[in-house]
């Protein structure tokens, strides 16, 4: 009995950390107060790194109800991860810089 609970122990161990390992990361870079790219297109569970790589502070939320979050302040250097679990267009923006919009689509 032991040995079989060891076993099923060890598969769901595995299976987390082939799991974990396989979560995917976009990088949205901010520079000259705009987003690296304007639109991009994930699958559920993937995340997105906003780095500000700006000389500036920024802060990054959305403005939409599908994956709705706020960073709030991002300084010089720093970086910041979003889960993105719910399929929709969440739209992204900078509270501090009004022209910084990124569409971020999540679809299987």
């Amino acid at each position: 009995m032991k040995r079989k609970l060891f076993i099923t122990l060890a598969l769901a161990s595995v299976a987390l950390i082939v799991w974990a390992e396989t979560v995917v990361e976009h990088k949205v870079d901010q520079k000259d107060r705009e987003f690296s790219t304007g639109e991009i297109v994930i699958k559920p569970g993937e995340k997105v790194v906003f780095h500000n790589s700006d000389e500036v502070t920024h802060n990054v939320f959305s403005t939409s109800k599908a994956n709705a979050f706020t960073i709030k302040v991002q300084k010089p250097g720093e970086s910041s991860t979003v889960d993105f679990n719910d399929e929709g267009v969440t739209e992204v923006r900078c509270a501090i810089h009004p022209k910084m919009k990124l569409t971020v689509t999540v679809k299987k």
